[in-house]
């Protein structure tokens, strides 16, 4: 399954990192485009991505089932309109045989350290279980990769099972237990209303009340099914449909948050149809604007926490005593098992922390000051580095397959024009490029819901910068990542002995020694 031995140094043209929807998709490309030599780096035994991590009670897509899926892969038997964990996960899998990924999959394949080589012009990746170098990596570890654990004082000293819902201990009988489910986010929401029938007690530690709107979920018939089969297009149609619908939502999220009131109201009346306790329906009324924070999707939600064995606590946890739990409004609850449902480092990603650029600093210290890359894909100062589903990429309301697809054709430019260039070069985008571009996003995000909408989400980084969503529709996205302009780009090659033609027939000056310690950087000419 992808884990033959390996050689002690393996040299590749493309390594690509993670084997979620992004990796897999990177891969699948890659083929279309005729490379074959690359492998795929995944940390754990299997492929999936999040949907191999969360395995949570009641893990499901809010994003309904033919639109979360490639273009290129459809799936016409899909069993709901809104997919569980399961359903998704034997997907990808299917996806990677069907394609036949697997002789490229390296499993078990822990990435600690990536370094650029100003002089080779290429990557060097220590892994877990051996040392790569490549001349392109794609970095497709994706945003909801690493829990988030908040440090409560006291924590290491509570007696009971504590885990984050990304890592969900299936050993632990949660039957007649006193559970304590902190967060209210989009995990949150579906584990609840999946473990309140078995707990003995569920407190819910909620800090910021969710907008929640009923999920309209059910079976897919045999007869849609076959006829998705039998004629294809019907399901590309059916996928053509819930894409147009979103987009035309676009404009509300992006510069007409006020158009989001009658969302609202609708809300609020999902709210009292369930809630009939003014106390309670009043700790669960959001008070900032609707969309600010991601719209979740539940028809079992607050008919859970309306249940006799559950308690609401408007506050978060602030401290553990033992196996009490003390709110931050003073409230305390005795627990056996403590569930984070507190989301992931979206915005702090880890992998940053391992990635060393030209510079020999890492990504994340470039990014100390907020993430920005130029069109979600490439940072200046990393050359040949490119990640799917980077900065101000993310959706409020849509299929994040349809951007990760747009940043492939990206992708797939981008190896082309490296192609085309010949010999040993690598791109770098200029610094004003990144900026330009970081500037009209940032300019876009002034107007948006989740800039105005009055709420702290996690789109927001720790200065409050909005670094994760796109302030536009998936075809604007589609256009501003069809291809590579060279113009944003310095096109590097690799020093050769002073006096000797380069594989373009050009002298190269070098260094005084005729060393190759100094990379040439040439300016771009139009290629295409």
């Amino acid at each position: 399954m992808g884990q033959g031995k390996q050689a002690a140094h393996e040299h590749v043209r493309v390594a690509v990192i993670g084997s979620g929807f992004g990796g897999l998709g990177a891969a699948v490309r890659l083929r279309r485009e005729g490379i074959t030599d690359f492998v795929v780096l995944e940390r754990a035994h299997s492929v999936g991505g999040t949907w191999r991590d969360n395995s949570y009670p009641g893990c499901a897509c809010d994003v309904p089932s033919h639109l979360y899926s490639f273009s290129f892969a459809p799936n016409p038997d899909w069993p709901r309109t809104f997919s569980g964990q399961e359903h998704i996960r034997a997907y990808l899998e299917h996806v990677a045989d069907t394609f036949h990924l697997r002789p490229h999959l390296r499993l078990s394949h822990e990435v600690r350290m990536m370094t650029w080589d100003n002089e080779k012009l290429h990557w060097t990746i220590e892994t877990s279980q051996g040392t790569f170098t490549a001349d392109v990596v794609v970095s497709a570890t994706g945003p909801l990769s690493d829990p988030k654990v908040p440090d409560i004082p006291g924590l290491a000293g509570f007696p009971g099972q504590v885990f984050h819902s990304a890592r969900w201990d299936h050993d632990y009988d949660l039957r007649g237990k006193r559970v304590a489910m902190i967060g209210t986010g989009a995990s949150a929401i579906q584990i609840v209303p999946a473990i309140q029938p078995e707990a003995g007690k569920l407190t819910l530690f909620q800090r910021t009340p969710p907008w929640v709107m009923p999920r309209v979920d059910r079976k897919i018939t045999g007869a849609e099914r076959w006829l998705h089969r039998q004629l294809p297009f019907t399901g590309s149609a059916r996928r053509g449909l819930l894409w147009g619908i979103r987009e035309l939502q676009v404009q509300a999220f992006t510069k007409r948050p006020n158009e989001l009131g009658l969302v609202e109201s609708l809300a609020k009346a999902n709210i009292a149809k369930s809630i009939k306790d003014p106390a309670l329906r009043a700790r669960l009324t959001p008070s900032y604007r609707i969309g600010c924070k991601r719209i979740l999707l539940s028809s079992t939600y607050y008919p859970a926490l309306a249940r006799p064995n559950v308690d609401v606590v408007a506050s978060g946890l602030a401290e553990v005593r033992g196996s009490t739990l003390v709110a931050a409004d003073g409230t305390e609850t005795e627990a056996d098992v403590i569930i984070f449902g507190t989301g992931f480092h979206v915005t702090d990603l880890p992998i940053a922390e391992r990635v060393v650029g030209a510079d020999g600093i890492t990504l994340a210290e470039a990014w100390k000051d907020g993430m920005q890359s130029l069109r979600g894909a490439t940072a200046a100062g990393f050359p040949n580095w490119m990640t799917i589903i980077g900065p101000n990429t993310g959706l409020g309301n849509s299929s994040m397959i349809l951007m990760i697809e747009s940043q492939l054709s990206y992708m797939a430019d981008y190896l082309r024009q490296l192609h085309i260039l010949g010999g040993r070069k690598a791109l770098t985008p200029r610094a004003s490029a990144v900026g330009a571009w970081n500037r009209r996003v940032q300019d876009r995000m002034k107007r948006t819901v989740w800039n105005t909408g009055g709420c702290t989400s996690w789109y927001l980084d720790a200065s409050g910068r909005n670094t994760t969503i796109w302030p536009g529709t998936t075809r604007e996205f589609r256009r501003a990542t069809r291809e590579v302009d060279l113009a944003e780009y310095e096109i590097l090659r690799a020093p050769v002995p002073a006096g000797a033609p380069d594989p373009a027939g050009e002298a190269v000056a070098t260094g005084p020694s005729g060393s190759a310690d100094d990379v040439v950087t040439e300016q771009p000419e139009a290629v295409r």
